[in-house]
Parts: structure tokens; sequence; C-alpha cells
């Protein structure tokens, strides 16, 4: 990178992982609005973007200026919204390429380009600072899943001498209890729903824990929702070192010894530093503005 990036952010709303991971980024300058009516006010030529991640704007009143949308818009294309920011100018932007791919296949977005652009993760504050051997604790985490799944696994664990700790998603936590159980996660098991990023488990693999992870193929497996049969997965940001995956009940305990057996030979930490660093994804914005 050759220079400092200036954007103006137009910071309506913004998941607080995502922003976090902007202000981290070490060659973007911001330049914050609150509100869209504000572009009319500023000189948008001194900058090399704009970047709304939650507010369409009506991008044909500025053509000359780049623009990144995204990922806060909806969950599904509306085309009132994707009507304003269709343009040559303009990326919509999601956080992996399932959502990506999703979006891209309604006909609303056909004439609009839509990218994967993921955040950073916090790889400084999420380490590691014990071997696995002096671990003592098993994670489960629990996300929006039939109340029967978490049941059919800590009734499972029953039969082992494990130290457990349960994060419950909806319940809430707080982040550095969460942290404190990463530092002595021996391994952890994770039941969740779909995810677009999905910080929680990124940050579970940051700090060099293997996760067992029970999958999802669909957004409706997420409970207490109606969402349709569409293609989704927990898991966007995934590899074989990061430990095992599994879709069916009937597949938990083949996967968990197989799991349990390998369990010394993930590394976890590797992944994420190789993939989702402030670095590495900030990197990612720059190219993505530089090919608007």
């Amino acid at each position: 990178m050759f220079k400092i990036m200036k954007i103006l952010y137009l910071k309506k709303y913004m998941h607080h992982k995502n922003n976090n991971a902007l202000m981290n980024y070490k060659n973007i300058s911001y330049y914050i609005i609150q509100n869209e009516n504000d572009l009319d006010k500023i000189n948008l030529n001194d900058f090399d973007c704009v970047y709304s991640p939650c507010t369409p704007i009506n991008v044909s009143k500025y053509p000359n200026t780049k623009f990144i949308f995204g990922p806060h818009f909806s969950v599904f294309p509306e085309k009132k919204q994707i009507d304003l920011i269709t343009s040559k100018n303009v990326i919509y932007t999601q956080p992996s390429d399932w959502v990506r791919d999703m979006w891209k296949c309604n006909p609303i977005c056909n004439n609009i380009r839509i990218e994967t652009m993921p955040f950073g993760v916090d790889t400084n504050k999420f380490n590691e600072i014990h071997s696995i051997e002096k671990k003592n604790i098993i994670l489960i985490y629990y996300k929006s899943r039939k109340p029967e799944e978490i049941d059919f696994v800590l009734n499972f664990l029953l039969h082992f001498n494990y130290k457990i700790k349960i994060f419950n998603y909806l319940t809430k936590y707080s982040e550095q209890d969460y942290l404190n159980c990463l530092h002595n996660a021996k391994f952890g098991i994770w039941i969740g729903r779909h995810e677009s990023q999905g910080f929680a488990l990124e940050e579970a693999l940051s700090c060099n824990v293997p996760l067992l992870v029970w999958d999802v193929k669909s957004m409706n497996q997420e409970y207490g929702y109606n969402y349709p049969d569409i293609t989704a997965t927990s898991i966007p940001y995934w590899s074989e070192i990061c430990g095992e995956y599994f879709y069916e009940k009937n597949d938990f305990e083949k996967t968990f010894n197989i799991f349990i057996n390998k369990l010394e030979n993930y590394r976890p930490r590797e992944y994420i530093l190789n993939t989702l660093t402030n670095d590495i994804c900030e990197n990612k914005l720059f190219n993505l503005i530089n090919n608007t």
C-alpha cells in the first residue's frame, strides 16, 4: 500500500465488530458523517470513496464518486434500495461468499456488482496464552438451534469428566468471560445457525481453540425464525486445520471421536492469521475501492 486511503464513512449503523476492524485498519483515514444529506455539503473529490454500510444513497446524483455499500441493508435484497444504488461506480459487499451468492442469484441484483468483503479479527486480543496441555475447559457455544440439539450434545458429554462452559448467544454474555474461557479452552463444540461472517467462532479459532461444529445446510435451521430453505453455513471461513464439522445428529459421535484423536494436530489460529487479520481484510477493501 503506497498511500493513505481516504473514505467518507456514512455511519448510521454498523455492527460493532465490523466497525472495530475498520477503525484498526492502519492505512485508511475516515471522515464520519451520520446523515446522507451531508453528502451535498462535502467535496466528494477529496475522498477515494463513500462507504455506507446500512444506508442506500441515490448514487445517480454522484456519477463521479465511488461507492461501497453493505452489508447491513437487509437480510434479502429489497428492490427499492437496490434501485437507488445500481450504477457502474457501486459495489455492494457481503462478508462471505455464500451470502454474496445468495444476493447475486436474486433477479433484483442483476445489474449491481456484489463482492465479498470480510472484516478483520482482532488477533492481538483474541490470542493464545496457554498450550493445549494446560487447558482444561470445554467450550460449548449455542446459537439459535433447536433445544433438543444442545440437549443431545450435553447428554453425550455426561459420559466424560469434562469441565464445561456454555455460552448461549440469545441469553448474552460478557466478552471478557468469553475471552477468559477461550484462553483456557482445550476445544469447543459449536452448535450455531447460519453466519454471514461469524466473529465469535473466528475469535475462538484466533485463540487457537479447535472446534467441532454442528453445521447447518439451510437458513431455515435457525430456531424461532421462518426463513426459506436457502443454502447456508455456520462456518463461511473454515479449513481442515480448524477442526471438524458434521451436519446430522447421527454423525456426531463418529466425528467427535475423529476430532478428539486429532486434537493436537489442529492449528486454527494459523488459519485466521492467514485469512482474516486486519491487514489482510484492509487490503481486500483497498482492492475493491481501486477496482470500482
